[in-house]
């Protein structure tokens, strides 16, 4: 006998529900609305279905902010859709620790579907915290399908460590060695759903990015025999096909395309042979939001939307982005607006921040909570530490790195910036010193000139920086402030402080020192 089993697959949803940008309310081709409609579509009177969420689900939009900091009594909206959508599973992203392990530990309580991850373990034990590693589905035909959760093992590098207190992240690569072969004697297709991505090119193997563990796809398909579909996600790639005999897909953010795997099987009974399996990417564009979960997000979305629109305060002056690659190469007076807010939070004069990516617009002159959440996307916290003039020195030259020279001269991003997905986060402008990039000097060399209060830095000495929680850990390559002592800690928003210094001033100044500056061929730009 023949049987299909299909496999549909979420991934970085990142709170996404209704098709448009929040920002501006524009029209856009997003959101869980729309997958929905492709879903319903595609599983409609289909036997042997699957329905997974690949993590990073409850983070990324005003929508999923506001839920946490002031609606939490209600259940979580992401949460809601996927109960009444029967997800089979979700497995736990990055993402989803970053409002906290009681807010996360209250959203698994409210689903009624699973949260998986095998590696992420109680410190001291191999006790999966999240209840579960796996789940086996056994169809009516009699085919048994296993679903194993892996994470990014990376997460400590990233997020706040009261977020992840008592948890150990382990080798997912590792971890998959000890339970695939246990699984596989269990069932008949054997699926990986990994919140991770591809650290090599998918043909030549050759790395596209340090080899750091946080995105181990690649050995997963290369070293561990009897995974017949890898699920991938965390790196917002869109991706279908195969490594080495496995079946992996990689359903890109926000909603924008639907993962589908279909697999053949052959037998009866206890007896199945898989004999066939494809990957797709379905793209939601051209369907018409599903009215079912427009109608369940509606009373969330109601009060965020007025929550976006309270007026905060006014500019003074133009504080404007018109063009994201001129703002990373001449000092902006919406980035020194970060950076003051920074200093004003933390009570020190040095600050580093970064513009997050090429949507965000600035202020126009009046100020709302919608300007605040689109411009500064994440919810950062932030941290003082403690670093030598080295330290500092090592971090400019890690954003130094970030541009390249083309052919003609100019300034353009490096690659390694880009691929395989952009990360604009991870380049820094500071304030409180003054330092000159030259672009025509090698890696590694290009800070010609870094100074503090008039003289230069000096590689022994301490200096009190602020900078958000994601950056203090390491984040983004800068092992350089991994570790380092932490004067003082800001557990608040970047939003809500944002928020607050507009409203205690009521009209901000659009203004720019020009601490920094980006030299192309020995000419300032």
């Amino acid at each position: 006998m023949e049987q299909f089993i299909h496999i549909y697959v979420t991934s970085d949803i990142h709170g996404y529900v209704l098709p448009l940008t929040y920002g501006n309310n524009e029209k856009a081709d997003i959101g869980l609305a729309k997958t929905a409609a492709s879903l319903k579509e595609h599983m409609s009177n289909r036997p042997n279905t699957l329905l997974i969420d690949n993590g990073d689900l409850i983070q990324g939009t005003p929508l999923t902010y506001y839920h946490t900091k002031t609606d939490q009594d209600d259940v979580n909206p992401m949460v809601l859709l996927l109960n009444e959508l029967h997800y089979d599973a979700a497995i736990i992203g990055n993402h989803e620790f970053n409002y906290g392990l009681p807010y996360l530990y209250k959203t698994i309580e409210e689903s009624r579907f699973p949260w998986l991850s095998a590696n992420i373990v109680h410190q001291g034990t191999e006790k999966a915290v999240f209840g579960q590693p796996y789940i086996i589905k056994t169809f009516e035909c009699g085919i048994k399908v296993a679903i194993l959760g892996l994470t990014t093992q990376y997460v400590p590098n990233w997020e706040n460590p009261e977020h992840i207190k008592g948890l150990s992240f382990l080798d997912a690569v590792e971890t998959a060695k000890k339970w695939v072969p246990y699984l596989r004697s269990k069932s008949d297709v054997m699926i990986v759903s990994y919140h991770g991505g591809f650290e090599r090119d998918l043909k030549t193997g050759k790395p596209t990015e340090t080899l750091t563990k946080e995105n181990q796809a690649y050995q997963l398909c290369m070293e561990i025999e009897g995974i017949d579909v890898l699920i991938t996600g965390h790196q917002h790639r869109l991706l279908e096909g195969e490594v080495n005999g496995v079946t992996i897909i990689q359903p890109g953010t926000q909603g924008t395309e639907l993962g589908y795997v279909e697999v053949k099987v052959k037998g009866e009974g206890d007896s199945w042979k898989l004999e066939n399996k494809r990957a797709k990417l379905l793209s939601v564009k051209d369907y018409e939001p599903d009215q079912q979960v427009l109608d369940l997000i509606q009373p969330y979305e109601i009060k965020t939307q007025k929550w976006l629109d309270q007026p905060l305060g006014q500019v003074d002056g133009d504080m404007k982005i018109t063009d994201p690659m001129l703002t990373r190469l001449v000092d902006h007076p919406f980035i020194e607006f970060i950076n003051k807010v920074q200093m004003d939070a933390a009570g020190v004069d040095i600050s580093s921040t970064a513009l997050f990516d090429d949507h965000s617009k600035g202020f126009s002159k009046h100020v709302t909570m919608r300007d605040i959440v689109s411009n500064y996307v994440y919810p950062n916290t932030l941290k003082v530490i403690e670093i030598t003039g080295r330290d500092m020195k090592e971090a400019l030259e890690r954003s130094a790195s970030y541009f390249s020279v083309n052919e003609a001269g100019d300034p353009v991003i490096n690659p390694a910036f880009s691929i395989p997905k952009p990360q604009h986060y991870n380049y820094d402008m500071w304030e409180g010193i003054d330092y000159t990039i030259d672009l025509s000097k090698p890696l590694g060399q290009r800070i010609v000139s870094l100074q503090y209060k008039g003289k230069s830095i000096e590689y022994d000495s301490l200096y009190k920086v602020v900078m958000n929680n994601y950056r203090a850990g390491g984040g983004g390559d800068y092992p350089m402030f991994k570790e380092k002592r932490v004067v003082k800690d800001i557990p608040i928003d970047m939003s809500e402080l944002m928020a607050n210094y507009i409203l205690n001033r009521g009209t901000i100044q659009a203004t720019c020192d020009h601490n920094w500056r980006v030299m192309v061929s020995s000419s300032l730009k």
